[in-house]
């Protein structure tokens, strides 16, 4: 088992991902499911020993990814407006859209990626 993780910038986030994690980034418009996605934008790449930090990026670092669902919207926001003793209130409701990705594989030029043992839990 590997302790791999890299910091990806989407948009203006910056997403924390491992091989496996299924994570919500920005609307992708015309994405279909299984289509593959890639992140050029590494800010960090950790191997469970060493690390590779970007200034800003990592060179020829990039994440694979493929779409689990193309679209689906986020929590509901309520905005309220209220000016005292005018008579005045305004309701708007939001729910932003966003795209579903499984992270795939995340390769680093470079990076030794440490083998992790799986230690029993304590009260074994």
């Amino acid at each position: 088992m590997t302790t791999l993780f890299a910091i990806i910038t989407d948009g203006n986030r910056q997403i924390r991902v491992s091989p496996g994690e299924t994570v919500r980034v920005d609307y992708r418009a015309g994405a279909e499911a299984g289509q593959p996605v890639t992140f050029d934008r590494v800010l960090l790449a950790n191997g469970g020993g060493e690390s590779s930090i970007g200034r800003p990026a990592l060179d020829g670092a990039t994440v694979a990814a493929e779409i689990v669902e193309p679209e689906f919207k986020g929590e509901k926001l309520d905005i309220v407006q209220y000016r005292r003793r005018k008579n005045s209130r305004r309701h708007i409701g939001h729910r932003q859209k966003y795209t579903l990705v499984r992270i795939t594989s995340i390769d680093v030029p470079g990076l030794k990626v440490a083998e992790r043992e799986d230690r029993p839990a304590a009260n074994e």
